[in-house]
């Protein structure tokens, strides 16, 4: 992708895996739109992003999204037209989990965790779409490994395979008008999303990041579909 087309707008931007590709496509060129619920990381990010451009006019901009509201979906990307002029590609990442077993948990976290990591995917893909195709650009969701195989007990499993449906379904509907779809799968990955932390071999944010900017810099002709990811000691 050349200088020109290479804006970049994330949902879920302020830790994790957001962070990373923020940080890893700040570093090649990319100018970024932040979108989260946590201002305080986000604005943070950002800052430190922002006070050292790679290239000339590169910019960054932080922006209060939650992604199961859409009125916050449609004012992220009127921020993003207004501050880079359009959307090359988006970034699909907000999602949590939750505790494996159907007596586990509540409902109420069950109902934020559908809403967000199914919904709010969903919505996300809409708010950007117009933009997108305008540049013919590039959408990628986070799924998961978890999307791709039945966890015990997991209703985020199932939120999951949502997502691998749903990166499969935009990308049989805007496929033929050269719009690029890419769905990320990792593994474990040592982020805040595990409330008790990760074995030692767990992936980091970072190489996740490096799956997504290998995607995102292919040449326009090649449409990488999904890119499937687990640490080497990770069985299922």
């Amino acid at each position: 992708m050349d200088e020109a087309g290479k804006r970049l707008a994330i949902a879920g931007a302020s830790s994790g895996i957001g962070a990373e590709v923020a940080r890893a496509a700040w570093a090649s060129g990319w100018s970024l739109a932040l979108g989260s619920r946590r201002t305080e990381l986000l604005e943070e990010l950002a800052a430190g992003l922002g006070a050292e451009p790679v290239v000339e006019g590169q910019q960054v901009v932080a922006h209060r999204l939650d992604v199961t509201d859409w009125d916050d979906q449609q004012a992220f990307v009127a921020a993003c037209q207004e501050t880079m002029g359009g959307i090359d590609a988006g970034f699909a990442n907000a999602g949590f989990g939750a505790p494996r077993g159907f007596l586990e948990s509540t409902p109420e976290h069950w109902r934020d965790m559908v809403l967000t990591n199914v919904y709010g995917c969903a919505l996300t893909i809409r708010a950007m779409l117009p933009a997108i195709q305008e540049s013919r650009g590039h959408m990628v969701l986070t799924g998961s490994v978890a999307g791709r195989r039945v966890l015990p007990g997991s209703l985020y499993s199932a939120t999951k395979w949502s997502v691998t449906a749903m990166a499969e379904a935009l990308r049989q509907e805007v496929g033929d008008s050269g719009v690029r779809v890419t769905l990320i799968g990792p593994g474990m990955v040592d982020t805040p999303f595990f409330d008790d932390g990760t074995p030692e071999w767990a992936l980091e944010p970072g190489d996740v990041a490096s799956a997504v900017m290998y995607a995102l810099e292919q040449p326009a002709r090649v449409d990488v579909n999904e890119i499937l990811l687990r640490p080497t000691l990770q069985v299922v």
